[in-house]
């Protein structure tokens, strides 16, 4: 999947000692050893003969090209806030030089490293923790933490399937800002999403949020990392019109997300109903615990 990108002396080493189906990273950094990550453990990449096989600035600077079609400017929007997207949701982290203009970010150059996460369906991996968030009358108001990389979004893609194979025929607005969820190419799902969603790819929260409630009638809106200061308000709207919500938010655990601004506002007004705590320590989207409005632990592993 990723032949098109990367140089052929990385790409083949990595098809002979590993299985993309596995692989969760791929990092790349300048004159280092390239790493390739599965189930949170790091591998060193291996030529034919043995040796590591470390990253130039040439292979970093060739996949971004590659990944921007040949057109770094097309894609300078995405690449201001880190990353670039490529088709069947396969998010691409970068860094190097920020050029600021402005106080603004203009763009990023002089790329020192990249971070090729690719994206898994884990069908059922939300199971365990469906009958506390899903009742008779639906969708409760979830809040998914984990780390970075412990597997919120396939925790709440999986889920939004288990809705559909349950038949819970809720409408289902997925604000899929970095089209990590469905990771649609042509409009088309490449994750099996079920039959009730509508998906806006590659919008912002407000865009999705404003448009999609007005426009779309959903009974519950997905979406990926939150950021309490700037979203809580979209969230509040969403809950005042009807709208369940399930979102992401990064924090190491219940006491992590204690520390954020805006969480006491949170549980003071009871808009989260379920908070579905989630690590890597079985691997990723591996459920820890969850807890009711009250932050009373209802699951506790």
């Amino acid at each position: 999947m990723l032949k098109q990108y990367l140089d052929s002396e990385i790409y083949s080493a990595i098809i002979k000692a590993f299985s993309f189906n596995d692989i969760n990273e791929i990092r790349l950094r300048v004159n280092e050893n390239v790493i390739v990550v599965i189930k949170n453990k790091k591998f060193y990449l291996k030529d034919e003969n043995n040796n590591f096989v470390k990253a130039t600035q040439q292979n970093i600077d060739n996949f971004i090209l590659r990944a921007s079609g040949h057109s770094i400017y097309a894609f300078n929007d995405s690449i201001t806030q880190g990353y670039i997207t490529l088709p069947k949701g396969i998010r691409v982290g970068l860094t190097g030089k920020v050029v600021i203009n402005d106080n603004k970010i203009v763009t990023i150059k002089e790329y020192q490293s990249i971070n090729i996460r690719i994206p898994h369906f884990v069908k059922n991996c939300s199971l365990l923790a469906y009958d506390f968030l899903v009742d008779s009358s639906g969708v409760k108001n979830t809040l998914i933490i984990s780390p970075p990389g412990a597997g919120k979004t396939t925790f709440i893609r999986d889920l939004i399937y288990q809705l559909y194979q349950h038949n819970i025929s809720k409408n289902i607005l997925v604000a899929d800002e970095r089209n990590e969820i469905a990771s649609a190419v042509n409009g088309a799902p490449q994750l099996p999403m079920g039959g009730f969603c509508d998906i806006y790819t590659n919008c912002s929260k407000e865009f999705a949020f404003k448009c999609g409630i007005r426009s779309m009638s959903p009974d519950v809106i997905v979406t990926d990392e939150l950021d309490l200061n700037n979203d809580l308000n979209k969230i509040i709207e969403a809950i005042n019109c009807g709208v369940n919500v399930v979102a992401t938010i990064h924090a190491k655990d219940i006491n992590g997300l204690k520390h954020k601004a805006g969480f006491e506002e949170v549980i003071k007004n009871k808009y989260f109903q379920r908070f579905v705590v989630l690590s890597s320590d079985e691997g990723p989207g591996t459920l820890n615990n969850i807890y009711n409005e009250n932050l009373e632990c209802i699951y506790c592993r």
